[in-house]
């Protein structure tokens, strides 16, 4: 009997198969590096009989076998590569349609703020224009109202007592005829239109008397009594007052403003003066020097060796 030589099986790829490199795609799929695969054929293919050569399996066709599954496994691959692709471009399109409506969107609302700066720069002028307006109406207002109490004379300090409230014409000719009795001898009319005290009702908690308005009939009049009161101390029936022009209440705290440096520069010896509406005027080394604001004197003062802080 001839020996018959057994078919050679092939070897077991699992067991031989080779710890080979990887290539990591960007989908996480590991793939044998390509030369491995074609070590790993050359190992596993059939080694020729040495018999008659009946081999059940020739090398060519182990070989022929394996590259249809490798061209199979790539076509595979390739598929998924593709539909991942796919995916990618489709997402892709989707996040730049979205990138452009986002642009769209910023030139809109950049747009939107400029015509929104225009317009607050339009607003801010108007409203610029409206202020120098209402400080212009307001100026010319208490100026109305100082010319309208032209007349008027405010008497300060006069006792708060029902004999004198209810007869102030009577006492108002009375404090004439103390003061300044030259003005009645020259035939002056010393008429009053009204007199009454303001506010109109007593504040309770207030421990100061009440303000006399008086509106005297002569302008002329009023102006001889407020010139002698400017040149000394008022009284009635022994009591210091006060008499001055009577000016709109804003007019009155703008001049109270100036109370302190008029004191100072009155013990100073520079006659000052409050003139209309709210003006300082001095005397200083032969000149009459007028201020409208308190900072303007400040700084012309620390300017003088001779007034420099002697008004701080």
């Amino acid at each position: 009997m001839a020996n018959s030589t057994e078919p050679q099986k092939p070897q077991n790829t699992k067991k031989n198969k080779k710890k080979g490199a990887t290539l990591d795609t960007f989908y996480g799929a590991k793939i044998q590096n390509t030369e491995q695969i074609e070590d790993n054929i050359k190992e596993n293919a059939p080694k020729p009989s040495k018999g008659n050569g009946n081999s059940p399996q020739t090398y060519e066709e182990f070989e022929s076998e394996m590259t249809k599954k490798m061209e199979a496994f790539w076509e595979e691959k390739l598929e998924i590569m593709q539909k991942k692709f796919t995916h990618l471009q489709n997402r892709y399109d989707e996040t730049e349609k979205e990138n452009q409506a986002l642009k769209a969107r910023i030139r809109q609302l950049e747009d939107n703020d400029r015509v929104k700066e225009q317009e607050l720069i339009k607003q801010s002028q108007n409203t610029k224009k409206l202020e120098e307006n209402i400080k212009y109406l307001t100026d010319k207002v208490i100026d109305l109202e100082n010319r309208g109490r032209r007349d008027n004379l405010r008497i300060i300090g006069l006792p708060e007592k029902p004999e004198i409230n209810t007869k102030l014409d009577m006492v108002i000719q009375d404090i004439i005829k103390e003061n300044c009795p030259e003005i009645l001898e020259q035939g002056g009319n010393t008429a009053t239109d009204r007199a009454h005290r303001t506010p109109s009702t007593l504040n309770p908690q207030k421990t100061t008397p009440r303000n006399v308005i008086a509106k005297f009939q002569s302008y002329q009049t009023k102006e001889k009594i407020l010139q002698e009161a400017r040149k000394r101390q008022f009284r009635y029936k022994g009591m210091p007052i006060r008499v001055t022009q009577d000016l709109a209440s804003s007019t009155l705290n703008d001049r109270k403003a100036w109370n302190m440096i008029f004191r100072k520069a009155r013990e100073l010896g520079l006659q000052p003066r409050i003139s209309y509406p709210a003006k300082l005027t001095i005397y200083f080394q032969g000149k009459v020097w007028a201020f409208n604001k308190i900072e303007d004197f400040q700084l012309f003062a620390k300017k003088r060796p001779e007034l420099c802080g002697k008004f701080d």
